[in-house]
């Protein structure tokens, strides 16, 4: 079913992103939500904007929903907190880390599929991260193929959940 879907759904993206100069939020907000309906919603966290690009491309590609977020702040207040099935975040941002971000849903009894990236990998943070039950921990940059396949595996632990 993802292989027949991918496709449209990426075009569909591609299409909302190359008209966003031209769009009103409230097209663009209209656009994500139709996305958001296709599957399983995966969110994106980094502070770098190229990197929330990149990955939602790919993530939309693969068939998923993807929303982005420039802060973990930005994601705790957002109304996809409750829909999302997996969560990539970025080790080090301003505000809330990755790993706060980790604790602070663990606070909140949610227990969402984490896959972290960063471009300072440290082992206490990757052993923390993975002991608080991360799925991955991403050293930037990774090869692609990794990343689906812990977002498969993410999904796969969602349903189950």
């Amino acid at each position: 079913m993802i292989l027949v879907t991918a496709p449209m759904t990426y075009l569909y993206f591609m299409q909302g992103f190359s008209a966003a100069r031209n769009s009103s939020p409230q097209r663009l907000l209209l656009i994500e939500d139709q996305l958001l309906r296709t599957g399983p919603t995966i969110s994106i966290v980094d502070d770098d904007e190229s990197m929330r690009c990149a990955v939602k491309s790919l993530v939309t590609s693969l068939g998923f929903a993807a929303c982005t977020f420039a802060s973990a702040e930005e994601f705790l207040h957002s109304p996809r907190l409750d829909d999302t099935a997996c969560l990539i975040t970025d080790l080090q941002m301003p505000g809330l880390s990755g790993i706060e971000l980790q604790k602070s849903l663990l606070a909140q009894d949610r227990h969402i599929p984490i896959i972290f990236m960063t471009a300072f990998p440290e082992e206490r943070m990757r052993t923390r991260a993975m002991e608080a039950g991360a799925l991955g921990f991403l050293s930037k940059p990774f090869e692609t193929q990794t990343l689906i396949t812990l977002i498969d595996k993410a999904i796969e632990t969602s349903r189950k959940n």
